[in-house]
């Protein structure tokens, strides 16, 4: 009986370095399109923000304004705020663990003036 050859060996090697290195690419992955999820929240949060302030300022409800601005899966993730011209959207990205959302949580501020009275 012989022993395995040294292709065989390396061949058996490579299967078990790939075996060990998809979990690793998994994770890398799941960690990027995390990423890019907050990233797409900030961009609407601040579409929000600024439609809330533009429609306090036209004297509209800012808050109204700020949800309708965002999809219809965002709208249940918003806190929004509005003082005295100013609009704060708080946006959770979506995400598979709340923890994680809770986490990558993103905030924007928008202020307008009010229209000049006529």
């Amino acid at each position: 009986m012989r022993g395995a050859s040294p292709d065989a060996a390396a061949r058996g090697q490579a299967s078990v370095e790939l075996l060990a290195g998809i979990p690793a690419l998994l994770l890398a992955a799941v960690i990027g399109f995390q990423l890019l999820a907050a990233g797409y929240a900030l961009t609407l949060a601040d579409g929000a923000a600024e439609a809330g302030a533009l429609a306090g300022a036209a004297g509209g409800d800012p808050e109204r304004a700020a949800r309708e601005a965002l999809p219809g899966w965002a709208r249940e993730r918003i806190e929004v705020r509005a003082r005295g011209g100013g609009v704060e959207v708080e946006l959770r990205p979506p995400s598979p663990l709340a923890a994680v959302a809770e986490a990558l949580t993103v905030s924007s501020k928008a202020w307008a003036r009010p229209a000049p009275k006529r």
